[in-house]
Order: C-alpha cells, then structure tokens, then sequence
C-alpha cells in the first residue's frame, strides 16, 4: 500500500489518486490560504451563534446544558470547556454501551474534578447484541465502521435529545471533532427538520423484520411527542471553535482530566467493539477506515502527521493479528457468535440512511 507523502492517505481509498510525486488528488487540490478563509468565516458564524447560545441558556432550568460524554478526550475537554471557561451548569449524559474501562476511568476522573452531576442510561444489552450481530452480517457498501457507527450514533444521539426534552434542556452539546459526523448529517448543528420533524428509524431496519416496533421505538422519532413540544438544539461545538487534535490530547493531561497521554489517545479510549468494525473494513477494502478522517486533518494541520505516521501501522498490525488491543477483534466476534467470514457486505450505498434534510445548519 502506498501513501500520500504528505497527509498519509493510501492509495487505495477512492479518489486518492495518488501522482508520480506521491501527492493524493486531495492534497493537490488543497490551497491552505483558501482553505483557512473559508473555514474561518463558516467558523464566524458558528462561534457567534455558538457564544449567544451558551449565554442565553444560563439558568432557563436545573441545567444549562446537556454534555454528551464518552470518555475520549474531545468529549472530557468540551465538559471542561463548558464549565471552567464558561461558568455553566451542565448534566454529563452517557449511554453506557460497549464504553472500555480506560474510558470510564477518564469519566470518572473527569466528573470527580469538575464536581458536575452526571447521568448514565444504560439501554438493554440483548438489543445491542442483536443490532451489531445483524449490523454486521448486513453492512451497506461503505463497510462495517460506516455501517454500525451511523445506526449506533443515532441512538445515543437521541437517548440525550430525549433526556433534553424530558427535563427541559435548551442545549445539547457534543465533542465532534470537525469531520465528525459525516457532513450531509450535521456541520456545526443538527437542522431543526432533522430533531423536530424526522424520524431517525434506518429504512433497513424497518422493512428486514427481524426488530420489534418496541426495538424500533428506541430511534429517535419527534412525532412520538404531544404538539407543541419544544426540542433543544444539538450542537457541535469544536466545529466553531479553534480545533486541534495534538493540543486537545495535550490540554487534557494537563487539567488532570485524564491520567497520562495514553489515556487522551484515541487509539486506547476508543469502543472495544470498534476493533471488531476496523478489522472488517481491513478485511474489505485494505486500509483503516479512519485513515481518510485523519489525513483531511494532517492536510489542514489540524493532526500531527508524525503520530499517525506511527501509530497507524501499529494499530493495522494489532488488528490483522489480533492481538495487543487488537485482542479485541477476537473478543468481540466470541461476545457476538460470529466468525470473520460472517462480516460480510450485502446491501447498497445508503441502506440505512434517513432522509436526513439538506438545509442550513446553523442558527
């Protein structure tokens, strides 16, 4: 396999296209000086909206805000940043599937420190054990980490947009790191036809017959509230605010929200079934399906190139051989009563896919 020598994409991601010089189609597209304006006025605009949203939340109810807290290192930075920098009286919310033990550790830490209230719904395992086992036997063409991270982040998404609306939350935060998610479902904001008018039930899901409406009901669906319910928005703060992966790991240290580097690294904080999601799309398609996302961070040197450079290799070898963290590739398969030859893509591009609307983000 071969790498872009400067933002490290391989060559087999669709659309690398990689030159005689080593350069991928993206990098020699990317002008930074054009690149830096345009995120800096679509950055504008978030961090105004970002900044009168925040102040006009204080003291509407027993919360500000609801903060979405996994234990990666975004999530904890983003709860400090909210309640050191900004004054504001959050609720900690984490939907307790599949979270590792390092990250709870950090959770724990996190809480203790700032001394904030934190809730944890912890939904039944049988459901998640079936929706992974059939996620993963009938994952759409963009393979396995797509598949099940795009149906299991909008259950979580909704499980904190639920608690919101119950207790009369204005604002819904979460550490999506820019890139994060995909595009076409939020920059910044989450639309309010997409909270307020969509049922977030995967078509797929719907029409296999293999979930009970009662499984079905745990999507996020508006229409199941009275008339006249008011939604809080769900917001993504580090898309307004200046972001930066190395200094965020670093930042995290520092406060004492986290233990060491290790803990605030991605690679060891990340959810154990994940392992299991990589291996498939190694399996699949040659690379490590978070490649793309780190190298559009390497190219607008939002990431240290030098990390991945080194860690990427390590964790594909983990991986491919199971062992290390990549144990977990084998635990995940014995938990789900699967084999690597039942990981298999059957469905097309979108199966699984809401009609998510296409208007304007933020405000």
């Amino acid at each position: 396999m071969v790498l872009c020598r400067n933002c490290l994409l391989p060559d087999r991601v669709p659309g690398s296209d990689l030159d005689e010089t080593g350069l991928c189609a993206y990098c020699r597209n990317y002008d930074p000086a054009r690149a830096q304006r345009e995120d800096q006025l679509a950055r504008r605009a978030y961090q105004e909206d970002l900044e009168k949203s925040l102040a006009a939340c204080r003291g509407q109810g027993r919360y500000d805000v609801l903060v979405c807290v996994s234990g990666g290192k975004d999530s904890l930075y983003l709860l400090h940043k909210v309640k050191a920098d900004y004054g504001l009286n959050p609720l900690a919310f984490t939907t307790d599937v599949n979270i590792p033990k390092l990250a709870w550790d950090n959770i724990q830490r996190t809480i203790g420190k700032l001394g904030v209230d934190h809730l944890v719904y912890r939904p039944p395992a049988q459901f998640y054990h079936k929706l992974f086992r059939y996620l993963l036997t009938h994952q759409e063409a963009r393979g396995a980490v797509y598949t099940v991270s795009y149906v299991y982040a909008p259950l979580f998404e909704g499980d904190a947009l639920a608690v919101a609306t119950q207790m009369g939350i204005p604002l819904v935060l979460a550490g999506y790191s820019p890139g994060q998610p995909e595009p076409e479902r939020m920059v910044y904001e989450f639309s309010r036809p997409l909270i307020c008018e969509t049922d977030w039930t995967p078509p797929e899901l719907r029409c296999c017959g293999e979930f009970s409406a009662q499984e079905l009901a745990r999507f996020w669906n508006p229409q199941r509230y009275p008339a006249g319910t008011v939604f809080p928005r769900y917001l993504a703060p580090f898309h307004a605010w200046d972001y930066n992966q190395d200094q965020v790991m670093r930042e995290v240290v520092r406060l004492g929200l986290v233990a060491s580097a290790r803990h605030a690294s991605p690679v060891f904080s990340n959810y154990p079934i994940n392992w299991l999601l990589m291996y498939s799309d190694l399996i699949h398609f040659g690379y490590n399906p978070y490649t793309p996302e780190f190298s559009a961070l390497i190219r607008a040197g939002k990431a240290s190139r030098t990390y991945w450079r080194i860690m990427t290799p390590v964790v594909n070898f983990m991986i491919r051989h199971k062992v290390l963290l990549g144990a977990e590739v084998s635990r995940s398969l014995r938990w789900l009563g699967l084999t690597p030859s039942d990981l298999r893509i059957t469905l097309p591009r979108g199966a699984y896919d809401p009609p998510y609307p296409h208007l304007p983000h933020a405000g």
